[in-house]
């Protein structure tokens, strides 16, 4: 779909969240880097919700809070403490995070606030145990500048990150607790980006700023972006937990394709005469009877275990869940997502999918004949206990209505094709209250002023110097920095004998090669590529060796080094060895020798590397090649 975003009226604001690599937690002395060996245990929560000082429930809040979850934590003895289990008041604010903040906020251009205030705001979803996340303000205003653009800054605040989910049950969640409280940087733009592809420049650049401090944790799960999107005629959106910074333009384009897309359909239930009376007149029926011979694993499965089959017509909606004008993106997923959010149903179906899923045309019949169902009516069906069933039919009930309307308002989540799912309500105004445990920390007008003298380099300066210093390319300098490798680069230079370029080379267009192959490089252990340039320096594997030992790393998170060379058959072998098999390829190739040297030593290569790839230096071994086949030659 081509779309003109400037007559959409596209508009993006963007939420960059950053994990700082301090060395405590935000609000304790934890260690913000796991440390093993610590005593685990677990204990259980249940988070509700509560009013506000007027009165009011915030509408996320509310949403988390009728789940009634069980909540299990999961800490230890070494990386978390009683902060951490709501059990004793948060400590004074971690007076390095802070510096580090101020720091990127003046790299920015932000104007530090004079005294940080402590705030809290209401999260009940389980991912902290206070049922609240602490968050404070530390400068306002700023700027980036992209493509001769100015992008302004609303806020750069400081906040303690969740606690990571480890698994999810119907009517309980387990969380680890050792991420919760380290120290998260948020940076908020205003909503003037007006195309995917600038979203990714602004996050790009932000995200350049920011490890320009060098004081911020690289690797999965240490930076998110959030988004707000709305489009003319549309709602605002905000997507959450966008990880990848190549998915940003996906994610803006996919969701102005989705809100375009009901955009028209609100347009075509208008002409159809879709009415959101006839919607909250129509009755939700159990027609479990249809069902009792079905051959449909799913309703089947629902119906021994004692479950209903409930079903609601949809009038005027035939024919528009299933239009789909990109992969992912339909009505009836809309539906689905809604259900599953607030219900926890497994799923929906609906006569626009159907026969399909076990479930016979015959069926298909007798379920419109029940609802008096014309060919531009569409009749939704949920499978589960029958109160779960009927909340799950209100769900898509209520957003069956909001469909006449265009575009709700909500928040989504990222899923990592770049389509987004329904999560929850978009917060209120009410979920925001003063943290009345930590005093205000004021700010001096001199330790600004002192810290803007030492900013650090900007990251086109670092690039700059590193291509000087071990003679990369430009390019290779600023592919170093933008996957972030160069501490690692830096280690492994200074602590082997292995030529800067080669070093590069492996960290930078080897990873990436080996990514769009679609191995998840991500994985491989920063110890691990430094051990395996330290066996090369040592001569105990080749250079060559690394996308192989790279690939299995990737495909086995959990195995060593070692296990990988072992695993690969990629033990070093004696140049006695070496010399005695180029030989015998000397003698068998005499005439070739003779007659064609080149040719001779190109041959030769090839069959040697067979051989020993990985387990012999190439440079080494052409070496040893050209100056046997030459000694042939002259002799």
């Amino acid at each position: 779909m081509e779309i003109d975003y400037e007559e959409v009226g596209l508009r993006v604001g963007l939420e960059i969240h950053r994990q700082l690599d301090t060395r405590h937690k935000l609000f304790c002395e934890c260690p913000t880097s796991h440390r093993e060996g610590g005593r685990e245990f677990t204990f259980a929560r249940w988070l509700r919700e509560a009013q506000s000082e007027l009165g009011e429930v915030d509408p996320a809040a509310l949403f988390e809070s009728r789940k009634r979850r069980r909540i299990v934590y999961h800490a230890d003895t070494l990386n978390t403490c009683l902060v951490e289990m709501d059990e004793e008041p948060p400590h004074e604010l971690n007076r390095e995070a802070v510096e580090v903040a101020l720091t990127a906020a003046l790299l920015m251009k932000a104007k530090p606030v004079d005294e940080i205030h402590v705030m809290r705001k209401i999260v009940i979803d389980g991912s902290n145990t206070t049922g609240f996340q602490r968050t404070c303000v530390v400068a306002l205003g700023g700027e980036v500048e992209v493509n001769g653009k100015k992008i302004p800054i609303q806020t750069i605040t400081l906040e303690e990150d969740a606690a990571r989910i480890i698994e999810q049950k119907p009517h309980e969640v387990h969380y680890d607790l050792r991420r919760l409280g380290i120290p998260l940087i948020e940076v908020s733009t205003a909503p003037v980006i007006t195309s995917p592809r600038e979203a990714y420049r602004v996050a790009y650049a932000i995200g350049r700023i920011l490890r320009a401090t060098r004081k911020v944790k690289r690797g999965i799960g240490t930076v998110r972006q959030d988004l707000n999107i709305s489009i003319r005629g549309g709602a605002l959106i905000e997507i959450k937990g966008v990880q990848e910074l190549d998915l940003l333009p996906k994610v803006v384009e996919l969701e102005v394709i989705r809100q375009l897309h009901l955009l028209r359909l609100r347009d075509e239930l208008k002409r159809r005469g879709a009415s959101e009376e006839d919607l909250k007149r129509a009755p939700i029926r159990d027609v479990t009877h249809i069902f009792s011979k079905t051959r449909s694993k799913i309703l089947r499965r629902k119906i021994e275990r004692g479950g209903v089959v409930l079903a609601l017509k949809l009038e005027k909606f035939g024919g528009l869940l299933k239009l789909e004008p990109a992969p992912g993106i339909r009505l009836g997923a809309e539906f689905a997502g809604r259900a599953r959010a607030w219900s926890e149903v497994e799923g929906i179906f609906h006569t626009d999918e159907l026969p399909g899923y076990g479930i016979s045309e015959e069926e298909v019949e007798k379920l419109r004949k029940e609802f008096d169902a014309g060919e531009l009516d569409a009749v939704v069906l949920v499978a589960a206990e029958r109160w779960r069933a009927e909340d799950a039919l209100e769900r898509v009930r209520e957003r069956a209505i909001e469909a006449l309307y265009g575009v709700p308002s909500e928040t989504r989540g990222a899923r990592p094709d770049g389509t987004t799912i329904y999560l929850r309500p978009r917060p209120g105004a009410a979920r925001m209250y003063p943290e009345t445990d930590i005093p205000p920390l004021p700010i001096p007008r001199e330790y600004v002023e002192e810290l803007r003298r030492r900013l650090p380099p900007t990251l086109d300066q670092v690039a700059e110097e590193i291509s000087k210093k071990y003679g990369l390319s430009r390019q290779m300098a600023d592919e170093l920095i933008d996957s972030e490798r160069v501490e690692l680069f830096e280690r492994i230079v200074a602590e082997t004998r292995v030529q800067p370029s080669v070093v590069a080379s492996i960290l930078v267009e080897h990873m990436k090669s080996l990514k769009r192959e679609g191995y998840p490089v991500e994985r491989v252990r920063e110890e691990d590529l430094l051990e395996f340039f330290r066996m090369v320096s040592r001569g105990e594997v080749a250079k060559e060796a690394a996308p192989e030992l790279i690939k299995w790393l990737a495909e086995n998170p959990d195995k060593s080094l070692g296990e990988a060379v072992e695993a690969l058959g990629l033990k070093p072998v004696s140049m006695a060895e070496v010399e005695e098999r180029l030989n015998k390829l000397l003698e068998e190739h005499r005439r070739l020798v003779e007659e064609n040297p080149g040719k001779a030593v190109s041959l030769i290569m090839g069959e040697l590397m067979r051989h020993y790839r990985g387990k012999v230096d190439g440079a080494k071994l052409y070496k040893l090649v050209s100056g046997a086949v030459r000694g042939q030659k002259s002799g």
